[in-house]
């Protein structure tokens, strides 16, 4: 699921001096240490500040992961997860180190889908719904 429109609506409050940058810039300090060590860096200059590039940040979430779940994922690490695990989602967040705007990029679902007849696991990307 893309939040596109949701983060337009953000800015477009911003922009308008109806809301706060206190209240659109404030990532913790979890998630921009997060972005630091296993972020993914972007070409998208922060829509806020307009100094700084964006980040994205992957969290993983499912039932079957255990400790891993709510943890932040490199690209790389996804890619390994997908080919090993099965159905999870991934929520991406962009966060922008200099000051601090997040907001969900999108959310999707990775992993292998449980095969009823026990048959080899299909690998398969879609988008997650709400």
């Amino acid at each position: 699921m893309d939040y596109a429109l949701q983060r337009r609506a953000v800015l477009a409050d911003v922009y308008a001096g109806r809301t706060g940058l206190s209240e659109v810039c404030d990532a913790s300090p979890y998630l921009t240490r997060a972005a630091r060590y296993h972020g993914e860096a972007t070409d998208l200059t922060c829509p806020v500040c307009r100094r700084e590039r964006l980040t994205l940040v992957h969290y993983v979430y499912g039932d079957r992961l255990g400790p891993t779940a709510g943890q932040a994922k490199t690209p790389a690490e996804l890619a390994r997860m997908d080919r090993a695990q099965e159905e999870f989602s991934v929520y991406s967040v962009q966060v922008c180190r200099g000051c601090g705007w997040n907001h969900l990029d999108c959310s999707y679902l990775l992993g292998a889908e449980p095969d009823p007849e026990r048959q080899p696991r299909r690998s398969r990307r879609r988008v997650a719904t709400e």
